[in-house]
């Protein structure tokens, strides 16, 4: 079976909406795919509606977090699994994220009309299009004006990774592991060694994080080298926690295509049978 446990639809900031991601996994090969748009829920029905037979469509979220423990605070992201989305708690929270990553995008346009760069707030709810606002909405405003050519260059430090980039509101990651277990979900650290995006958390965390709940950790993710993948799953391994890979695609924003890493079926079942808030649907 063919896996892919990390995607995301024009709900957050992919490229692809959920009827069409769906039908993408599905020519992509995929049996089963996971819904994970940042905090959000908002692409379950069109996706489950859509979805193609033979595919199965696992329900999910990616939420934004943030550890204080260390000398300055560091941004992870939390996969949830199989919860209820209409769990008030976690429904709540998820809205605020929301509604403070659009007050965030609404402070870095105003950073970059300082500067001269005539971005629109209008074009940039035009291409959220209803979902959360991100950094890759204002990137796409960037390379229609010829500033940069691509979503990664947007991303350096000239411009939304550090000039007109404003830190964003994220939930504690204690926090947010308990509103996904108390909302029957199944929570997975993504991406945890990927030093490329910044600052990671010591195995330290990880550990607290296990005794708190945490099911699985994502090893298998292009963001990963082979060193910090043999890492993930070494630690997986001495806490007793799940592993998973996956392609965290995001349609054009990103090269990654889906399935371009995936999960053990074993792996799966095992999620499944941790997961009581949703159903995975085919």
């Amino acid at each position: 079976m063919q896996i892919d446990l990390h995607a995301h639809s024009t709900a957050s900031d992919g490229t692809s909406t959920p009827v069409e991601l769906v039908a993408e996994a599905a020519a992509a090969g995929l049996d089963v795919v996971a819904l994970t748009d940042h905090d959000t829920t908002a692409g379950w029905s069109a996706a489950a509606e859509a979805r193609p037979d033979g595919l199965a469509l696992v329900p999910g979220a990616e939420l934004s977090c943030r550890w204080r423990g260390g000398p300055w605070p560091i941004s992870l992201h939390l996969l949830a699994y199989l919860f209820d989305p209409s769990d008030p708690t976690l429904a709540g929270e998820l809205a605020r994220v929301r509604m403070a990553r659009e007050t965030r995008a609404e402070r870095m346009v105003e950073l970059m009309h300082a500067d001269g760069i005539d971005v629109t707030w209008e074009e940039i709810l035009q291409d959220a299009a209803g979902g959360t606002v991100g950094r890759p909405h204002l990137a796409k405003a960037l390379i229609r004006r010829g500033l940069v050519t691509t979503v990664t260059e947007a991303f350096e430090p000239q411009w939304l990774g550090t000039r007109y980039r404003v830190p964003k509101e994220d939930l504690d990651v204690f926090a947010a592991l308990r509103l996904v277990l108390d909302a029957g979900g199944v929570p997975v650290f993504a991406h945890p060694r990927a030093s490329v995006r910044g600052p990671v958390v010591p195995d330290s965390l990880i550990i607290e994080m296990a005794g708190a709940g945490l099911f699985g950790l994502e090893a298998d993710h292009t963001d990963h080298n082979p060193e910090e993948r043999a890492q993930i799953r070494a630690l997986a391994g001495e806490l007793g926690l799940v592993v998973t890979g996956s392609s965290d695609y995001h349609g054009t924003n990103k090269t990654v295509r889906l399935g371009a890493r995936t999960t053990a079926p074993e792996v799966l079942e095992r999620i499944t049978a941790a997961g009581h808030g949703s159903n995975v649907l085919g």
